[in-house]
């Protein structure tokens, strides 16, 4: 059984489709209910439909987002990382339960051979020659029966993983209601329209690249040209074949597009943005600060999990202020402040909770883990973010850090952004992070690993933070790297830094 999936299409100024590579073109709404009717008889002749989970390895593009998007229609998607190992995959499509696996026609690579491992259903892509972008075609030797009943919003949509970085990955449920919720709450925080388009850089197993550029854009009826990776050399060329009006990022992927902007100011004149969005991490105040003045256009920085089926809060457009240091202001569910410990909601620093309908009902499988991040208060129930952070006067969030990745040193508690911000400063300085160093006495010692940009040595950044920080903050141990780690997502992972760079032996 095979259909072909033709709707998801592009459009270029003059209304036509828009023919070209089938791994970088405009994806946006038109003729979806026709895409959904042809998936759904295809999956339900495979034997998969409502309730079933599919995962999908997919290559970044126009492919992954149509699959995404139409697949979701009719069971539950399950997106994963195609650079994972074969014990990987088993791992992760064991623990999904997952029923089918999507993949590309000729990959016979680890996922598929965890597929056949644990007997999954393969279900394969293919592009037909010269089709638009989103066109896919699925073929699989399975079939069987399947429940074709249309999901309704309290069913599953998507499920993902937490990262995993210190215990067991756990299983993110978001309903088809938590995702509808949080794709409007961004379109509306954005004031996405159809003229919209928006170029995606970020990997679509990741739920900033599936919510924020996809969903999102999709809500508004505007359209998403899906870029197959993040890569900063090739990032201006499609900028000028996109001819976007905005992009979302990590902080890395705008630091990196910053060091090749001087030299393409004309692509950056001819293809001016409404606005640049960074979430999915902390946005440097510098960062934030030199891309507004590249770009001449905004810098809206989100704040999101994927337990919030992305956004929680958002720097307002103009003509309301963007802060730098801020992750912005209440944007979609309500975002409070509780004690770290006692569940209740307080005044002043504490551990950044929400309550929306964007909110996952809950991990899966995993009581005390909900019992632990879940509380009811004030006639609401809370999810207990496990970022530290407080309300300026304004009504703008300002995160501290991660509760687990703030620095106890001897007692003295130090947030790692702070140290961030005063090493940005140093002019030699590219990027930074910094994090905790298992210390004999002190329990935990500040280090930092930094790019440079220009001369300096470690002595030279510890006394250049001397005179901006208290002693105890400033970093015993400075390594100065080409390049740091970063996780799949492009994201600095300050937790097992350490374990990283050889500082201290994995445990």
């Amino acid at each position: 059984m095979q259909t072909t999936v033709s709707g998801l299409i592009a459009g270029h100024d003059d209304g036509s489709k828009a023919l070209g590579s089938p791994t970088a073109d405009w994806l946006s709404y038109g003729g979806l209910r026709a895409l959904t009717s042809d998936v759904r008889t295809a999956l339900h002749g495979f034997g998969i439909g409502r309730g079933n989970r599919v995962a999908i390895v997919l290559p970044n593009g126009p492919e992954m987002a149509a699959a995404f998007i139409t697949i979701a229609q009719v069971a539950v998607t399950a997106p994963l990382n195609p650079a994972y190992r074969e014990e990987e995959y088993v791992f992760y499509l064991d623990d999904l339960k997952a029923k089918a696996l999507v993949v590309m026609a000729d990959d016979e690579g680890p996922a598929v051979a965890a597929a056949g491992t644990l007997g999954i259903k393969v279900i394969r892509v293919t592009v037909p020659d010269g089709a638009p972008a989103g066109t896919i075609t699925l073929t699989s030797e399975a079939s069987g029966e399947a429940d074709t009943t249309a999901p309704g919003p309290e069913d599953v949509a998507l499920i993902l993983h937490t990262s995993g970085t210190t215990s067991r990955p756990k299983i993110v449920p978001l309903l088809h209601s938590n995702v509808a919720a949080s794709a409007e709450h961004i379109r509306v925080s954005l004031d996405l329209t159809p003229a919209d388009r928006c170029m995606n850089v970020m990997p679509l197993f990741h739920i900033h690249g599936l919510i924020a550029a996809v969903s999102a854009s999709l809500a508004a009826g505007a359209s998403v040209w899906c870029a197959p990776g993040f890569d900063a050399l090739r990032f201006f060329g499609s900028l000028r074949q996109a001819k976007p009006t905005w992009y979302t990022a990590v902080p890395t992927m705008h630091q990196a597009i910053l060091t090749r902007a001087s030299r393409n100011e004309e692509i950056i004149k001819e293809v001016p943005l409404r606005f640049l969005r960074s979430s999915s991490a902390s946005l440097p105040a510098q960062v934030m600060q030199a891309l507004a003045e590249t770009f001449g256009a905004p810098v809206i920085e989100g704040y999101g999990m994927t337990e919030a089926a992305h956004q929680m809060a958002s720097n307002p457009l103009p003509p309301r202020a963007q802060k730098p240091g801020a992750v912005g202001v209440e944007a979609g569910p309500k975002v409070r402040i509780a004690h770290e410990t006692e569940d209740r909601l307080i005044e002043g620093t504490g551990e950044v909770v929400i309550s929306g309908p964007n909110v996952t009902p809950g991990y899966e499988s995993n009581p005390e883990a909900n019992a632990k991040s879940f509380f009811e208060a004030e006639d609401a129930r809370w999810f207990r973010t496990g970022d530290q952070g407080a309300f300026d006067s304004d009504g703008y969030l300002h995160l501290t850090g991660r509760l687990k990745e703030i620095i106890n040193r001897g007692g003295e508690k130090i947030s790692p952004l702070e140290v961030d911000g005063v090493l940005l400063d140093h002019p030699a300085i590219a990027q930074v992070v910094t994090f905790a160093l298992p210390h004999p006495k002190l329990g935990e010692e500040v280090a930092a690993a930094v790019v440079l940009k220009g001369e300096a040595s470690e002595r030279d950044i510890r006394d250049f933070a001397k005179e901006r920080m208290a002693d105890f903050k400033v970093p015993r141990k400075i390594i100065i790297l080409d390049e740091i780690p970063k996780g799949a997502t492009g994201k600095m992972q300050r937790i097992g830094m350490a374990e990283k760079l050889g500082l201290v032996e994995k445990v």
